[in-house]
């Protein structure tokens, strides 16, 4: 696929932005960001269609006519400097943002193969959040044993039967790469673990739901590098059972487990494509001038 500006999204003004950020992009980058690869030719499904995506906190226009394909069981990454929208863009998938008062949406997130509007006024944002996962910056384990903070969810959905709850936490568990550590302290209270345990055990809690889609808002922001690690070896293996969609203020960790990545500039879309293409050689300079430290 190429990476492609978003022709349809309203142009950034030149007045708003950084010199020349919307001019082509003459030259490859010569940069020490690697990408796998193996994740060049991968055809994309598309999973959701984002669509004249627009976003208000109440006068404030966040997001700005927005249209991206979301990759079936890939991994899209969203980067661009603090204040751009990246966070809020995420939450507007599993209505996050209903939490707040005078929030509005309008377009469409379009969920397949259902063709549910995520953001449709007659859609409940309970049944949205029950197939739309998310993990936070923060590690938040309920204050629970580590048991039941997996079975949470599962007991929201009804699961009651013992047998069939300790199958799924084992599942959920090993999925996020924490059984190993945690088989034979199940019942101890997560709050105990580490810092990386506890994410990957938020994780895991996401995971038994089998959502369709997973969040991750900087999921490794608040982390040690050997626990970013995990969680990022994690996440690309996370691409064979859901959809992923991570924003990231690293570059090398989009680039190294992202399959997709998209820039955003003050609410909009300024490139997307193939991870490959946009850390190596992008159409927009504005990408170029951000990957490269010119600004942000």
């Amino acid at each position: 696929m190429e990476s492609h500006s978003a022709a349809s999204a309203p142009r950034p003004s030149e007045s708003r932005l950084p010199a020349d950020l919307g001019a082509e992009s003459k030259s490859s980058l010569r940069m020490g960001i690697a990408v796998e690869d193996a994740r060049k030719t991968r055809p994309m499904q598309v999973k959701a269609a984002v669509e004249n995506l627009n976003f208000w906190y109440g006068e404030t226009h966040a997001l700005k006519g927005l249209n991206i394909p979301i990759a079936d069981r890939q991994v899209t990454a969203f980067i661009g400097p603090s204040g751009c929208g990246k966070s809020t863009f995420l939450r507007c998938f599993n209505r996050m943002h209903d939490l707040q008062q005078g929030s509005r949406y309008e377009g469409t997130i379009t969920l397949h193969p259902d063709n549910m509007n995520l953001v449709g006024k007659n859609i409940d944002p309970i049944e949205v959040r029950m197939r739309i996962g998310m993990v936070f910056q923060k590690p938040n384990p309920f204050p629970k044993s580590i048991f039941e903070n997996v079975a949470y969810g599962l007991r929201l959905h009804g699961m009651k039967n013992r047998g069939l709850l300790s199958e799924e936490v084992e599942k959920a568990l090993r999925g996020a790469a924490l059984w190993d550590e945690v088989k034979d302290r199940l019942n101890d209270s997560a709050l105990a673990l580490s810092g990386g345990q506890m994410q990957r055990l938020c994780i895991a809690r996401a995971l038994a739901t089998k959502p369709e889609i997973l969040l991750f808002d900087e999921p490794t922001s608040a982390l040690d590098p050997i626990a970013t690690a995990k969680i990022e070896e994690l996440i690309s293996t996370l691409r064979d059972q859901v959809t992923v969609l991570i924003v990231t203020h690293n570059m090398q960790q989009a680039a190294r487990v992202s399959d997709y990545t998209a820039f955003m500039y003050l609410g909009e879309l300024i490139e997307f494509g193939e991870a490959a293409k946009i850390f190596t050689n992008p159409s927009k300079k504005a990408t170029e001038d951000y990957i490269t430290g010119r600004y942000g």
